[in-house]
C-alpha cells in the first residue's frame, strides 16, 4: 500500500476504471461500489468494483491501470470479471476423458486413445518359428497390435467375479447347480477360461454374457437332478430392534386352568326353571320316591314295603 499512496496518478483513476467496468458489463446497474485497489507491481494497480449481476454474487469487476515512467496519464491495461473471496464457483473442471464412467459410451461415441493404457501390452510379433507362431497366432489369437496385459486381465476377472454374473449374486445363491456342470456353458480360452465361460442358453437371464463357472441360475441343463446343498454360509439373521412383541401374561401356577366366568343372568334363569322329575323304575323290593333338585340333601327318604304296619287293624273274614 505504500507504493500505491506514492503513485497518486493511478490511485486516483477510479472514474476511468469504472467507465471501463461499465463498458465490460454492458449494464451500469451491474457495477457496484468501489471495493479498493490492489498494487500489482511498480506503476501497476488494479481497481475492484462489486458485481451486482444475477448469479455472480461475490464476483468483482477488476480493471488494471498503469502509466509510463514520469507520466501523468493512467492507461488501462486489462479488464475482467474475477471471483472474490466469497464468490460462488462451479466444481473444478475435469477433462472429458476422466469424467467418463463405465456405461457412458453410447452409439456414435468414441473414447480417446490411450497410448499408455496399463491394461494393454504389445501383441505377438512373428518370430519365424512355425510352432511358436502357430500357437500364439492361431490358438491364442495374439497377432494384434495390443493385447490384454496381466493387469487388465486381473481387473476384468475381479470385476466379473464380484458382479451380477458371479457366484455371490442372489440368483446364483438360489440356484440348484453351478454353471460348470451346465451343458450350455462355453469355456473361454487362456487363463480366464479356468474361472469364466459364456452362457449360450436363450432361456437364461445371462444368455450371451460372461459368467463365472461357480455362477448359477434356474435355466440349468440338468434341472431334474437332486439339488446339491450350497457351500456358502447362511446369511446372518436380521434383528428388528424397533419392533415390540406383545406376549400375554401367564398364570402364576403352572398347569392351572383359567376360571371360566358365568354370566349372572344364566345362573338366575337356571334357578327359576322347575326341576324335571325323572320317574323311577318299578321294583319289587324298594320303590324310592324321586328326588328333585330342590329337595334337601338331609331330608329323610320314605321306603314303601308290601307288609302292613303292626298297629293296623286286621280285617276278619266273612262267614
Amino acid at each position: 500500500m505504500a507504493a500505491a499512496t506514492k503513485d497518486a496518478v493511478l490511485g486516483s483513476a477510479v472514474d476511468l476504471a469504472r467507465e471501463v467496468a461499465i463498458e465490460l458489463a454492458g449494464n451500469p446497474e451491474d457495477v457496484g461500489e468501489h471495493l479498493g485497489l490492489v498494487v500489482e507491481g511498480e506503476r501497476l494497480i488494479s481497481h475492484r468494483f462489486a458485481c451486482l449481476a444475477r448469479g455472480y454474487r461475490g464476483w468483482e469487476w477488476t480493471v488494471t491501470v498503469s502509466r509510463v515512467p514520469r507520466g501523468r496519464i493512467a492507461t488501462v491495461c486489462e479488464a475482467e470479471l474475477l471471483p472474490g473471496d466469497d464468490a460462488i464457483l462451479g466444481t473444478q473442471w475435469v477433462p472429458w476423458s476422466e469424467r467418463l464412467r463405465p456405461g457412458d459410451v453410447g452409439p456414435g461415441d468414441v473414447l480417446p486413445f490411450r497410448a499408455d493404457d496399463p491394461r494393454l501390452e504389445p501383441g505377438w510379433t512373428p518370430t519365424g518359428d512355425p510352432e511358436l507362431d502357430e500357437v500364439a497366432i492361431d490358438e491364442l489369437a495374439l497377432a494384434r497390435v495390443r493385447v490384454l496385459s496381466p493387469q487388465g486381465r486381473d481387473e476384468a476377472a475381479e470385476r466379473w467375479f464380484r458382479g451380477s454374473q458371479g457366484p455371490t449374486s442372489p440368483g446364483s445363491l438360489a440356484s440348484s447347480a453351478a454353471c460348470q456342470t451346465c451343458g450350455f456353458i462355453v469355456p473361454l480360452q487362456g487363463p480366464l477360461g479356468q474361472v469364466f465361460g459364456v452362457c449360450a442358453n436363450e432361456w437364461s437371464p445371462d444368455d450371451g454374457k460372461v459368467v463365472a463357472l461357480e455362477h448359477g441360475c434356474g435355466a440349468h441343463s440338468e434341472t431334474g437332478n437332486e439339488p446339491v446343498p450350497t457351500e456358502w454360509p447362511a446369511p446372518a439373521p436380521l434383528i428388528d430392534e424397533l419392533r415390540i412383541d406383545v406376549i400375554p401374561a401367564l398364570s402364576s401356577e403352572p398347569g392351572a386352568a383359567e376360571p371360566t366366568e358365568v354370566p349372572v343372568e344364566s345362573v338366575d334363569e337356571a334357578a327359576a326353571e322347575p326341576a324335571t322329575q325323572v320317574p323311577a323304575e318299578p321294583s319289587d323290593e324298594v320303590a324310592a320316591e324321586p328326588v328333585t333338585e330342590d329337595a334337601s340333601v338331609d331330608a329323610p327318604v320314605t321306603e314303601t314295603t308290601d307288609e302292613a304296619p303292626a298297629d293296623a287293624p286286621v280285617a276278619e273274614p266273612e262267614p
